[in-house]
């Protein structure tokens, strides 16, 4: 299908996989079972209040996963209509609309729900643009914090007395880094192990804000949109569009290409 977007996807898979699954429970399917295999049935996996049987087990563990699949689209569909459709597949019955239909109908779906995303996405983008320029343009006027032509923001706490690393070279650092809202998305001191990387693999407000950095030492880090992750944000993750970023940085080492390896 073409232009097929991941929310239309999930609803076509999602109900894809209960009418499969599903399929194999129809009663044309079952041998006859005598009393062990339904004792079987009875004991499969873990025990479970309100679900004593296989069957019952494997059903809800469908519809969970199809809940799931579902919820990004959830305020778009009728469960009840879902429902109805699987029943009837299921079933053999005649369906109320043909494989055609069906697929014209996920393709505008898809249509619709890009558009969508597209324009919300948009929204989020203008108004963490608009934050960060307001945000940041107070921030400079704040005792200790520098601003560079790049427009990225800094602030010493503790100034090292070792060398600066170059865009080559490979650094050993502890961070945290947080959004405008003070929610921290990364920690290196929450994993109690620093991060080492290349300098020049990192977005470009790290690239700037630790080659202005000796080793040993360690500064806060306002990084605005333009120089983090720009309009893309992080996919699926915690950044948004044009995000601005704060960082707390350590400058542990800059590390010999060998030890790096």
């Amino acid at each position: 299908m073409t232009r097929f977007n991941r929310r239309a996807s999930a609803v076509l898979a999602a109900a894809a996989l209960a009418v499969t699954v599903a399929a194999c429970n129809k009663p044309a399917d079952k041998p006859a079972a005598d009393s062990k295999a339904e004792q079987g049935a009875q004991d499969f996996g873990p025990k479970i209040a309100g679900l004593p049987t296989k069957k019952d087990k494997v059903s809800y563990m469908i519809g969970m996963q199809m809940g799931k699949s579902l919820e990004q689209v959830k305020d778009e569909i009728d469960v009840e209509t879902i429902t109805k459709a699987i029943k009837s597949s299921v079933a053999g019955e005649k369906m109320l609309m043909d494989d055609k239909q069906a697929q014209e109908i996920a393709e505008a779906f898809g249509q619709e729900m890009q558009a969508k995303q597209i324009a919300k996405m948009m929204a989020e983008a203008k108004k963490n643009r608009e934050d960060g320029v307001k945000f940041l343009a107070e921030n400079a006027k704040k005792p200790g914090v520098k601003t560079t032509p790049s427009g990225l923001q800094y602030q010493v706490i503790t100034e090292g007395t070792g060398p600066k690393p170059k865009d080559s070279d490979v650094v050993k650092v502890h961070y945290k880094g947080t959004l405008l809202d003070g929610k921290t998305f990364d920690s290196s001191y929450d994993r109690g192990t620093p991060a080492t990387f290349p300098l020049g693999g990192v977005i470009p407000g790290w690239r700037e804000g630790l080659a202005l950095m000796p080793v040993g030492s360690k500064y806060k880090l306002w990084i605005p949109g333009s120089l983090a992750y720009g309009e893309a944000g992080t996919q699926g993750g915690p950044i948004g569009p044009n995000a601005t970023l704060v960082f707390e940085v350590e400058l542990l080492e800059i590390v010999k290409e060998a030890q790096a390896k």
